[in-house]
């Protein structure tokens, strides 16, 4: 395990790398991954979008900025995500917003498709969801958390929505996103702090 980390933190992206890396392949037509279509690109643009908006409105609670700011040792939050994938444009920068609070916590991006052994590591039910974030101890290198591809709400959005009509379509997305858009955030920033309680 501690291999295949290492091996992906050799490629990994800061933040504002990352965001810039997405802006250049849509300026030239493109989303992350060897799988290139109209649908991808498109919600690539789309959650370029979204970031920049999430990255200007969101603002963490008191609670949860208090609670960043106690942790006292060092940390890799490396986050696997591509450019197409809606869940990840509205968590990574809820993510950015913890690490940008304290200077402990090092962020680092990588691309699913481009990890794939990090990412087996990982899986949700047997499925390479993302995003996902792992929680490394720099000190150790050890994995001491996890969290995602999604909150436990929206997770149980999806699976309900699944049992109901047996597929994600079109209408869950729309369904999804009008979710995120009322909660900004909150769901996340919830579960991230008990992930933070659990490193303090």
């Amino acid at each position: 395990m501690e291999r295949i980390i290492q091996n992906s933190l050799r490629t990994a992206q800061s933040y504002i790398e990352y965001k810039e890396m997405v802006l250049q392949l849509i300026n030239e037509g493109k989303s992350t991954g060897d799988n290139q279509n109209e649908n991808l690109y498109n919600y690539t643009k789309l959650n370029n979008q979204r970031m920049k908006r999430l990255d200007k409105q969101t603002k963490l609670s008191e609670d949860a900025l208090g609670k960043t700011k106690r942790i006292q040792k060092d940390f890799t939050w490396l986050v696997l995500t591509e450019s197409w994938c809606g869940d990840a444009a509205q968590t990574l920068p809820v993510i950015n917003k913890f690490a940008e609070a304290n200077e402990k916590i090092n962020l680092k991006v990588v691309l699913r498709d481009e990890n794939e052994d990090l990412m087996n590591q990982f899986l949700t039910n047997g499925s390479k969801s993302i995003p996902k974030l792992i929680v490394l101890d720099n000190s150790s290198n050890e994995v001491v958390g996890s969290w995602g591809p999604r909150s436990e709400m929206a997770a149980k959005m999806v699976t309900d929505y699944k049992n109901k009509n047996g597929k994600i379509d079109d209408q869950f997305k729309i369904d999804l996103q009008n979710w995120y858009n009322s909660d900004k955030g909150a769901n996340i920033e919830k579960e991230l702090v008990d992930l933070i309680n659990a490193l303090i």
